[in-house]
């Protein structure tokens, strides 16, 4: 199999219309919007057809699609590089899988044969990335996104962790505004478009990033409308989401659909960063058994069952999870919904057939399946050049020690041990700045990654290195310090399986001395046992005023943590990571590493 393709190397630069506008190498919510709106970019005309040669009436299109990289350039570690596969037999196994050198030889290899190829993107390729891209403000996924010829993309919540201008600069690309350019080379910004039709200015009411793009090749044309979820702003902080507001996702598809119906483009693929939960955890398993889309539940169904039939396929994404499923449209008719897991780990490909005389996809004929992104082939050299280069730039930050364990530290699980761990260090950390801070509360999504036993790189078994530490918590968020009453702190633990959690509880990690029962087989906010909350031994006084260090996302409210967001005698600490660090520093060394926690402050009741 070949690491590369002799298209590779002759690969145009698809740099569509410059979607958003840039002023001194920042861009403003109001200055991308002015730029959103005209009419659709198009792939390249098909240039290797036989002179002479007539198409057929129908025509397969290959549609590639992954979701959810978040720069992992490098393979994942862990749990996080890994896939389960349900064999014939029924039995499982685990598959090593991601890495953008082997993402590249796989896709490449797919396309081999197949003259109409598109590429397409689920949203949060970058955002939460490991040290490698994370520290540089994810152009090396930019970079590498390119070399993948990526034709399009929607945006996911992520590309609004530094908010509207730093993703303008990602699309056009320049330095940085404040860190400038990290080689002597300006930074090109990305080849393909970032789609983000419910995504407005508060002010003009305009779409931010251009709301569709249609891919065009010797009479074929499909057409791509990218959203994220509309609670986008419930999961990023405020900084990153003001002036911005985020629409329905059925009601601006819709929408757009029509758009580009008046416009002569009848197939149509909605790009949408939203997910659903898979009934099992093989990325291989039956959706549609017992029947159609009876294995997924979740947003992304209700989404499904009510986009217009004018689109013909939804590629999604946001739940990490692996999903092959049809889903009847609001017409009864069956239509694919797809999604790739994360990380790199898989990707899809689908083959949608194209109707030269109706100029419309062919449903019926829609197949498509989901592969692992093996590491059994060869690596792709290019991309292990990339990797290597920015590796170079970033060794000497991310290969520094800052502490030892002594077993794999899992992120898994309602509570974990990793989570824990991340606790107990922001209440330490805490009480540097307050001796008299009383707990610390992690939300889960926060930790992105597992802290392994083995070596990566060369640091030896059990080293944690800052790269690996940077891995687990990228997003830069300070440790905050409040003031919560005993019956907010009661809320708070309630508001994890109720409100905007109660179909999906985010469950908080939590620091030694914080105990309580979980009740799964109640609903609502009673599964949180309100007589069983203890702090230290004693029971949570409602009257009491309690110190809580938690990071500052979360100190916002964020999360669908609405009685965080009401704290007082707020107090603003140093970043997450160097809490952790100094944490494990402080309390590990080579000779006495950390072990991994219990996991036992939470009571759980199935």
């Amino acid at each position: 199999m070949p690491a590369t393709s002799p298209a590779h190397h002759q690969r145009r630069r698809r740099r569509t219309n410059r979607l958003l506008a840039t002023a001194a190498g920042l861009v403003t919510a109001g200055a991308l919007a002015a730029a959103a709106l005209p009419g659709s970019a198009s792939a390249g005309e098909d240039k290797g057809a036989p002179k002479g040669h007539q198409p057929g009436r129908y025509q397969d299109v290959q549609l590639l699609s992954f979701n959810d990289l978040h720069g992992n350039l490098e393979p994942p570690a862990g749990s996080s590089g890994r896939v389960t596969e349900v064999r014939p037999d029924g039995t499982t196994k685990t598959v090593d899988a991601g890495g953008v050198e082997y993402l590249a030889t796989h896709l490449r290899k797919a396309r081999e044969g197949n003259r109409y190829s598109i590429t397409a993107a689920g949203g949060d390729m970058v955002g939460a990335s490991p040290l490698i891209s994370g520290l540089f403000h994810d152009e090396p996924t930019v970079e590498a996104l390119n070399e993948l010829d990526l034709d399009v993309t929607s945006v996911g919540n992520h590309e609004f962790d530094e908010g509207a201008g730093e993703l303008g600069r990602l699309q056009n690309g320049g330095c940085h505004p404040t860190d400038g350019c990290y080689t002597d080379k300006r930074f090109e910004g990305a080849d393909f478009p970032y789609l983000a039709a419910n995504v407005q200015d508060e002010r003009t009411g305009k779409p931010v990033l251009k709301p569709y793009w249609v891919w065009r090749k010797q009479g074929v044309e499909v057409g791509f409308i990218g959203v994220t979820l509309e609670g986008t702003p419930d999961i990023v902080s405020a900084e990153g989401v003001k002036g911005l507001s985020f629409k329905d996702e059925v009601e601006t598809i819709n929408k757009y659909a029509k758009v580009l119906q008046r416009q002569g483009v009848k197939s149509i693929v909605a790009l949408v960063h939203e997910g659903g939960f898979p009934a099992s955890s093989s990325y291989n398993y039956d959706c549609d058994s017992p029947g159609a889309g009876d294995g997924v539940s979740g947003p992304i169904v209700d989404i499904a069952k009510n986009v217009t039939p004018q689109v013909d396929a939804l590629v999604t994404g946001h739940t990490h999870n692996a999903y092959v499923c049809t889903i009847p449209d609001p017409a009864g008719k069956p239509r694919m919904v797809t999604s790739a897991a994360s990380f790199g780990r898989l990707y899809t490909d689908t083959t949608l057939t194209y109707d030269r005389a109706t100029g419309d996809i062919a449903r019926t004929a829609v197949r498509s399946a989901n592969h692992v992104v093996t590491r059994d082939v060869p690596r792709a050299p290019d991309m292990t050049a990339l990797i290597d280069r920015w590796n170079t730039l970033a060794a000497p930050i991310g290969n520094r020690p800052i502490g030892y364990i002594s077993g794999d530290i899992s992120r898994d699980g309602t509570e974990s041990p990793l989570g824990d761990l991340i606790a107990d260090a922001q209440l330490a950390y805490g009480r540097t700045l307050d001796a008299g801070t009383d707990l610390a509360l992690m939300n889960p999504g926060g930790i992105r990654a597992p802290l392994t036993y083995a070596a990566k790189a060369g640091e030896g078994d059990g080293v944690v290195t800052y790269a690996e530490g940077f891995t687990v918590q990228p997003f830069a968020n300070t440790v905050n310090l409040q003031d919560i009453t005993g019956a907010q702190l009661i809320q708070v633990l309630k508001e994890q399986v109720s409100g905007p959690n109660e179909a999906a509880p985010k469950i908080l990690q939590v620091s030694s001395g914080l105990t309580y029962t979980l009740d799964l087989t109640k609903t609502g906010a009673d599964r949180v046992v309100t007589a069983s909350i203890r702090l230290n031994g004693e029971a949570v006084d409602p009257a009491a005023t309690y110190r809580v260090a938690t990071n500052s996302f979360l100190a916002g409210g964020g999360d669908g943590f609405p009685t965080l967001g009401q704290g007082t005698n707020d107090l603003v600490g140093d970043d997450d990571l160097t809490a952790l660090e100094q944490y494990l520093t402080a309390n590990s060394s080579a000779a006495e590493p950390i072990a991994p926690p219990k996991a036992d402050r939470i009571t759980i009741l199935n």
